[in-house]
């Protein structure tokens, strides 16, 4: 065996006891996973080649009588379900022959491991925070369905969950948008608008999050209202504001710049596989032509949604 073969049991139970803390360090470090998390909407899923989402997108009939008045029933369609497909993801956890001599004691190894999984998290955290705002065609079409999809810019048109927005009769599977020239005189109107557009009952966006563009219009707006952030979400990290009690976070570099996210995360949700939640793959892997080995921390599952008429997007069209 390549390197010092005593110390691969550091190794292994160096990665498999950061496993739990590698999944809580990611969904801790992006405030639309953290909302998630703390509505226990991250929900494992056993297997399978698809994970679904069960979809109620129709009502009864209910009929006003009096006295003897025939009271019908016609069967009618009210369920169904969205499919998305299982997405994967890894990182390679790897040491050198080199490495492990130079750093033989336990001591030494067990910081060194720490290092590169530590750098593993932060590469996971980055790159799975930035793939929620995507469309699901990175990689050629090997990233999770995120945002771009899901609250898409034209809801009129593509295929979410394998159900076609564009076909007659799915029109309660759209999200809504509004697309404007924003200014700090005109935000509180369109932010206003869309925030109805998304409320049903007491059903209404629970989480705003936005670009740097949007979020400094409405950061200015605010200052003139002495509307300030949350302390938590502060003590956090996140850059936060109010509105109508709904934090409004800045997602500066991940969330496109010129866009507001109005979302409703009772209706959304992280779908990790139950064996493969940033969990280690296997044993250790050996380059054929290398001295070295490492180990490879994955993950597998999809965003998904079961509501798309509660979510909302604002677009800046400002040139």
């Amino acid at each position: 065996m390549a390197g010092n073969a005593n110390y691969d049991d550091i190794f292994t139970s160096t990665l498999e006891s950061r496993s739990g803390k590698l999944a809580d360090n990611v969904t801790k470090g992006n405030i639309l996973l953290k909302t998630l998390s703390e509505k226990d909407k991250i929900r494992t899923f056993p297997g399978g080649s698809k994970i679904l989402e069960e979809l109620e997108y129709g009502e009864g009939d209910m009929v006003w009588y009096s006295g003897y008045d025939a009271i019908t029933y016609s069967p009618k369609q009210l369920f169904t379900s969205a499919e998305y497909a299982m997405k994967q993801c890894a990182v390679p956890v790897a040491i050198s022959g080199e490495d492990e001599l130079k750093n033989s004691g336990a001591e030494a190894m067990i910081k060194l491991y720490a290092k590169r999984i530590d750098n593993a998290q932060k590469t996971l955290k980055n790159q799975i925070g930035a793939a929620i705002y995507g469309d699901g065609t990175a990689s050629s079409g090997k990233s999770i369905t995120g945002l771009k999809a899901l609250v898409a810019d034209d809801p009129t048109a593509g295929t979410v969950g394998n159900i076609n927005r564009a076909t007659t009769g799915n029109e309660w599977w759209r999200n809504k948008t509004l697309s404007a020239n924003l200014t700090v005189s005109n935000l509180m109107e369109k932010m206003n608008t869309l925030y109805m557009n998304c409320t049903r009952g007491s059903d209404h966006p629970d989480i705003i999050v936005s670009g740097g563009t949007i979020f400094g219009l409405y950061e200015t707006y605010c200052q003139s209202k002495m509307q300030f952030t949350d302390p938590k979400l502060a003590d956090a990290g996140f850059n936060a504001l109010r509105y109508k009690g709904t934090f409004v976070v800045c997602d500066n570099g991940n969330c496109p710049d010129k866009k507001m996210y109005m979302l409703n995360t009772d209706y959304i949700y992280f779908r990790p596989h139950k064996d493969r939640n940033f969990r280690v793959i296997g044993g250790d892997r050996m380059a054929v032509n290398q001295d070295a080995k490492y180990k490879l921390i994955g993950w597998a599952g999809n965003m998904t949604m079961s509501n798309a008429a509660l979510q909302g997007v604002l677009i800046d069209t400002t040139a």
